[in-house]
């Protein structure tokens, strides 16, 4: 059915479960956007102080340390949620991410409470990974069983698109912070404001999720066991090792330009921390529009030919876009760096999330998706402001991260490849058309 022949009661309706299913991405993605912001001051706050780079790397590592959580968060509630239902699994993990972004907002500091503030805030982000392990593969397979024929690419998209105006929202907040605090406040307890604002929200958001409805799909098809969902994932595990590969461009090109570019601009460029706060601003703006265009464009020329010419575009220019932006430091040069790069994540991530939905087999659709991405991100994505910092300090090259997102492009490019064999030929565990058939 063509989405301008639907009613515009039912076209209503459908919005609105878009809107209450992607809130929760919305905070967890505000929440690690903060943390990524104001990783500097957060190491001062939560870590013994001693030299600013071991405190900074201390705190990229906590950062890192939440996504290592989510491979077991996919394992158990991914499951759960092809068990149980869509919206069962939503109202969990949005309740346990709730958990983990109210534990770091109220905190005490490592001079008032000691060893136990690290601690606590290393508790909170595991918590919040286990939760997030499965957040983006339930709220991507429920918008894609939602989908109307035809536009699958265009809902699905939305998943991605509720997190650019989590990175657009924290940017704005931190460009007002820093219009109304000194760097000496801000450090020491005006992070926390951005913070505890998200919590604010946290009852709203259960308002949204409850009243959503199961899924068609999900209620027409054969129900199986938690264990019987769990064996099956591990019979579809050469799918889910495709989608691995697939997910490392997208979540290593996602954290570089976002919960990285404010630290890479200030203490990697020395450009000011407002500026680069505004450069994360625009970049959040350019994904929203990006993303959804790409999604609907993937819907008409399908997403083999999207992938493979976003992976080589990504190998052809990351670095080189970046040594033209280390040759000659600036806003500008940074702005339009990131912007391009903005592009080639959006071309991509368009139009893998969606194929990734429809690589895996129904009865572990959100399992077989929240373990690929998951386990990208554990092992890749997560660690990426890590990996670019060391690879910056010990090579003294501030463009050696695109040497980091040419391997992740290199790994799509393969992936995809790969993925489109394994659904040609019908191996088992091979599931839906590269197309959606309409």
């Amino acid at each position: 059915m063509p989405e301008l022949t639907i009613p515009p009661s039912k076209r209503r309706e459908k919005i609105k479960a878009v809107v209450r299913v992607a809130t929760g991405n919305f905070l967890e993605m505000y929440d690690f956007m903060i943390f990524g912001y104001y990783a500097a001051a957060i190491g001062k706050t939560f870590f013994p102080k001693g030299s600013e780079f071991a405190s900074l790397m201390l705190s990229l590592a906590t950062f890192g340390a939440g996504f290592l959580m989510r491979p077991l968060g996919a394992l158990v509630l991914g499951p759960y949620i092809d068990s149980r239902g869509r919206r069962a699994g939503l109202m969990l993990t949005l309740a346990l991410m709730s958990v983990g972004t109210l534990s770091i907002a109220v905190t005490p500091s490592y001079a008032a409470i000691g060893i136990a503030a690290p601690l606590i805030v290393l508790a909170g982000r595991l918590i919040q990974g286990f939760s997030a392990g499965v957040e983006l593969g339930g709220v991507s397979v429920y918008l894609s069983e939602i989908a109307t024929p035809g536009h699958k690419g265009f809902y699905v998209s939305w998943q991605s698109g509720s997190q650019q105006m989590a990175v657009v929202a924290a940017a704005l907040s931190g460009v007002i912070l820093h219009s109304f605090l000194g760097p000496t406040d801000i450090d020491s307890w005006g992070w926390r404001l951005p913070l505890i604002a998200g919590c604010l929200i946290i009852p709203l958001l259960f308002v949204l999720r409850r009243s959503l409805a199961e899924t068609e799909e999900f209620q027409k098809r054969k129900h199986i066991t938690a264990r019987e969902a769990l064996r099956s994932m591990g019979a579809n595990w050469n799918l889910i090792a495709a989608g691995t590969m697939l997910v490392t461009m997208t979540t290593v090109a996602f954290y570089f330009i976002t919960a990285y570019t404010p630290t890479f601009g200030s203490a990697a460029l020395h450009l000011a921390q407002k500026d680069t706060l505004i450069v994360t601003l625009c970049v959040g703006l350019s994904n929203l529009v990006w993303l959804p265009t790409m999604g609907a464009l993937s819907d008409r020329i399908g997403r083999r030919p999207m992938l493979i010419a976003f992976t080589i575009l990504t190998l052809l220019t990351a670095y080189p876009a970046l040594s033209w932006l280390a040759a000659g430091i600036s806003f500008n040069r940074l702005l339009a760096v990131e912007l391009w790069l903005s592009f080639v994540y959006g071309g991509y991530n368009g139009a893998m999330v969606v194929y990734l939905t429809e690589m895996m087999p129904a009865n572990v659709r959100a399992g077989g998706f929240s373990m690929a991405y998951s386990t990208a991100t554990a092992l890749f994505g997560g660690f990426t402001p890590l990996i670019a910092t060391y690879l910056i300090q010990v090579t003294g090259n501030k463009a050696m991260p695109g040497v980091w997102l040419s391997a992740a492009a290199a790994a799509g490019l393969v992936a995809t490849i790969w993925s489109f064999k394994l659904v040609q030929k019908g191996r088992p565990g091979g599931g839906m058309a590269l197309r959606e058939e309409n």
